[in-house]
């Protein structure tokens, strides 16, 4: 089966979306040291690309998983599955953290951290710093928190047929979400209920759709990314994006929207066209985007300001610099160093696994974003 083009390209666009949105505020920070003008796009809420991964990650649990509903092994070979495509990287770029706090702490302006802060972060368990917040050691590995917890969610259901199994999942996550707004619960349970679980919610029901054979026409398709676009313009949450219910209402619906858009297209093959090729490649470093783009963008900050080139290309002109060199450094950590540790991790853990479930034909093609 053929990837789903819009699908990667969706991812893609998702990732950089979050990438832009930390360039404008380096960019802010540089436009101070070098006393330049600058005003950054405050009304578009660039972080609502995570809600379009939550989104996505629900959507492509189902696409990809259905070989595995109600057989014999499934759960394990899902999961590690899950495990070898997300904890490599991030496992990576958190130790370049840690290293990076012991020897140098004054750059990351935050005290060394605790035993128990740095094996919560590598074992994707919420744990809450000094400063109140449920975040890991590195920060942008939250995200991952809550994919790993869908994941365990939805290994749970994999011994139920297809319907059963993403009933069951709903009653799950919106069960979950009640249940943390009756009263306030500690940590990670707290963190666990927050409403923005629902928006796995909303890609496992479009996942659902998908496998009935739901079809989007063009026109239907479009009104709904400029329905959706203009639902997170103009939107009164901002672009802070706190976790309340707000959040998946506002942002998750249109990311919801935007992902139907992209997935009930029919499943039409894909050409083998440039477009297409860069459509895939995009969506296939939107991993490696997510989690390496401040180092990349702190690192050009860096060496504009020490060269003299940030005067010259003003605060856009670095915007636009760090987005490239973003792309650039995430297409050789995902050929060079993502896709082989993660084939690597894949086989080592499932070499003992039964054929049975894994060797179907016709497997639809592991897309998740991690």
């Amino acid at each position: 089966m053929a990837k789903l083009v819009h699908i990667q390209l969706l991812r893609g666009l998702a990732a950089l979306s979050v990438a832009l949105l930390h360039a404008q505020h380096d960019a802010g920070a540089l436009a101070g040291r070098t006393r330049q003008a600058f005003e950054s796009w405050t009304r578009f809420p660039f972080m609502a690309g995570v809600d379009v991964f939550f989104v996505i990650s629900g959507f492509i649990m189902v696409y990809a998983s259905r070989p595995l509903f109600a057989q014999p092994g499934a759960r394990s070979v899902f999961l590690a599955r899950r495990f070898a495509r997300i904890a490599p990287l991030y496992w990576a770029v958190t130790t370049i953290y840690l290293l990076i706090a012991w020897v140098l702490p004054s750059v990351l302006n935050q005290p060394v951290p605790s035993a128990w802060k740095v094996a919560a972060s590598y074992l994707f368990i919420p744990a809450t710093r000094p400063d109140g917040l449920v975040q890991p050691l590195y920060s942008l590995g939250w995200t991952l928190n809550y994919e790993m917890f869908f994941y365990v969610l939805f290994a749970g259901v994999l011994g139920l047929r297809f319907r059963a199994a993403l009933l069951c999942l709903l009653a799950m996550l919106l069960g979950l979400v009640v249940a943390g707004s009756i009263a306030p619960l500690p940590q990670p349970l707290g963190f666990w209920t927050d409403p923005i679980i629902l928006e796995f919610a909303f890609g496992v029901g479009l996942g659902f759709l998908h496998h009935r054979g739901a079809i989007l026409t063009r026109p239907i398709r479009l009104a709904l990314v400029a329905a959706a676009l203009a639902m997170l313009a103009l939107g009164p949450l901002g672009s802070g994006g706190e976790l309340t219910l707000a959040r998946p209402l506002q942002w998750g619906l249109p990311a919801a929207a935007l992902v139907a858009a992209a997935a009930l297209t029919g499943d039409r093959a894909a050409n083998s066209g440039l477009l297409t090729r860069l459509c895939a490649a995009l969506g296939d470093m939107s991993y490696a985007i997510y989690l390496i783009h401040p180092f990349v963008i702190r690192g050009i900050a860096e060496m504009a300001v020490r060269t003299g080139i940030a005067g010259l290309i003003g605060p856009w002109g670095f915007v636009v610099a760090a987005l490239a060199g973003t792309l650039v450094a995430a297409s050789v950590v995902h050929f060079f160093l993502e896709r082989p540790v993660t084939a690597w991790v894949r086989r080592r853990l499932t070499r003992t696994r039964s054929a049975g479930p894994v060797s179907s034909p016709g497997r639809p093609p592991d897309l998740s974003q991690g």
